[in-house]
């Protein structure tokens, strides 16, 4: 079975972001990671190279792979910021209001966050976290 590459680091998150040449991206990402502490109550902690993540869950599969995930955060790519949202991306409504956005599979991808709308951006990382708890309360 495959080694899984996207664990904790030792890597400090805000020396990560203070080397994000993009001013702005480095701005945005300073303002993400303060919101998702303060919904977790977790620190930041560097997932792999480039994932910024807050709190975590225990996973096991049906074929027996199992592993730890970070519970939400996100990361700096060179497109898009990418956020982490399990599950908050099923909020129709919500996404309906949130502004220009991409998404993937449990993925949020925007541009910048004055591209969005803050106040629903919190309501997301919220329901996101408050799902994933009620999913795997055990972390």
């Amino acid at each position: 079975m495959a080694d899984i590459k996207t664990k904790p680091t030792k890597v400090s998150p805000a020396s990560f972001i203070n080397g994000i040449e993009n001013e702005q991206r480095r701005k945005d990402c300073r303002e993400i990671a303060k919101l998702m502490q303060e919904i977790t109550g977790e620190p930041p902690k560097m997932w792999g190279p480039s994932i910024i993540g807050f709190g975590k869950y225990h996973y096991k599969y049906e074929s027996g792979r199992e592993g730890d995930m970070l519970r939400v955060g996100f990361s700096p790519r060179k497109q898009n910021l990418t956020l982490y949202v399990w599950h908050a991306l099923e909020d129709k409504t919500a996404m309906a209001k949130l502004g220009r956005y991409k998404t993937g599979k449990s993925c949020l991808y925007i541009k910048s966050l004055d591209d969005i709308d803050r106040k629903i951006l919190r309501s997301l990382i919220s329901r996101s976290v408050d799902e994933m708890k009620k999913r795997y309360p055990s972390e």
